[in-house]
């Protein structure tokens, strides 16, 4: 699993420090090359000469080495490996780390790298519960640092407790686990990610033999379902009447009404992503007629009162705390496309409205191909004519963009 990763070891001060020395033996044991940064407190416990010999590197202890700088500089020695693990992680360091000190080589690494880190925490029990401690994991964590450990037990000082550094074994299982999960999200870039999609028409009844509908065929929907989990999202489709086959590794939630379908999508918070690409019947019948409406002859048609049915898209917009990271509505317009889309985006508060060409002379209401223009904070992106799988694998990579920088 490990075979041909680079591993930056940093090994702070600490009883624990002396399980580093078993830690870089499972490292290469496993096929991994290791570097090794060892902190002033670090070398009382354990011996520069025990980690190079072990790691067989040479291990960097002075942020103002002029040997080391010229060999490699301490900005080159933070970004030249695929992982940086910190084992033991002191209070002390991780409380350097919480604030963006830079005053010795370990947490000026730690500072300019650029990879991810993992960290072994080890410490006294009281240490490791002090508030303090507790708000600088809080803030490490939020900027995407990983932990393993610490375990419960007897510590140096004759204490029990939280704050023994996790055992070698797990520590390299956890590097494992690391490794393995990048691959799969190489493939699956959006592994983690929860979505929820709407989709199809609605149909809203006039009485138990009639409704209003629209044309919509679910493929826009379907298919930036089907992209979504292809990409590795949990997806979640509810989906109005239609033919069309589920989407390989999708939920489906099949509704009516479009009450039904906000209460589903309600029902599948919280996610990351929502993309209503329903089209939603704007209106129902105010009191469906329980039997169905009878034809009398000479008698005029009966007269539908109509009332506005439930924004789904404006309700997912400001859902509050369960609001999605990223809320995408699709505005289907006959005309003035790009200027209704714009509009309806401010109007429901969404981060990016998917306006569509379905004019008469598009040919794309419920056909194979759409024409889109992506429209968002910072302006609209017009899209040439493609395949609505096409503009779905393009949405898709879009949406695994704007994940990235959200927090």
């Amino acid at each position: 699993m490990l075979a041909g990763k680079s591993i930056l070891l940093v090994i702070s001060g600490g009883i624990a420090a002396y399980k580093s020395l078993e830690l870089i033996r499972g490292l290469k044991e496993r096929g991994a090359s290791c570097r090794s940064i060892l902190t002033t407190a670090g070398s009382e416990f354990v011996t520069p000469l025990s980690v190079a010999a072990l790691s067989e590197n040479k291990v960097y202890m002075d942020l103002f080495s002029l040997t080391d700088e010229s060999e490699m500089g301490h900005i080159q020695l933070s970004r030249a490996a695929d992982l940086v693990v910190v084992a033991p992680a002191t209070a002390d360091l991780l409380a350097r780390m919480a604030t963006g000190q830079a005053n010795d080589l370990a947490a000026t690494v730690l500072l300019a790298t650029d990879k991810d880190v993992i960290c072994a925490p080890a410490m006294n029990v009281r240490m490791w519960e002090h508030p303090a401690t507790q708000d600088n994991l809080a803030v490490l964590k939020r900027r995407g640092i990983g932990f393993v450990g610490p375990n419960e037990g007897d510590m140096a000082c004759g204490e029990w407790g939280f704050g023994r550094m996790a055992e070698p074994a797990e520590i390299v299982a956890a590097v494992e686990a690391y490794f393995a999960a990048a691959a799969t999200r190489r493939g699956r870039p959006l592994a983690g990610v929860r979505a929820l999609v709407t989709s199809g028409p609605t149909i809203e009844p006039i009485d138990p033999v009639r409704f209003i509908c629209n044309r919509s065929s679910g493929r826009q929907g379907h298919a930036i379902a089907g992209a979504l989990a292809a990409a590795g999202a949990q997806t979640t489709l509810v989906s109005g009447p239609t033919p069309l086959p589920a989407p390989s590794g999708v939920t489906v939630v099949a509704v009516e009404t479009a009450q039904q379908m906000l209460t589903a999508c309600e029902a599948a918070l919280p996610v990351d992503v929502a993309v209503c690409a329903a089209a939603v019947c704007d209106w129902r019948v105010a009191g469906e007629a329980g039997e169905k409406i009878k034809k009398t002859e000479g008698a005029p048609p009966p007269v539908l009162s109509l009332a506005e049915n439930p924004d789904i898209l404006a309700t997912l917009s400001s859902s509050g705390a369960r609001r999605p990271r990223l809320v995408i509505g699709f505005a289907a317009e006959t005309s003035d496309v790009v200027e209704n889309a714009v509009a309806k985006r401010l109007r429901k508060g969404c981060d990016w409205i998917v306006g569509n060409d379905v004019g008469p002379s598009s040919g794309t209401f419920g056909g194979e191909d759409n024409t889109v223009y992506l429209i968002s904070a910072t302006g609209v992106e017009p899209w040439p004519r493609m395949s609505k799988d096409a503009v779905a694998q393009r949405l898709v990579g879009a949406i695994g963009r704007a994940l990235e920088d959200r927090p």
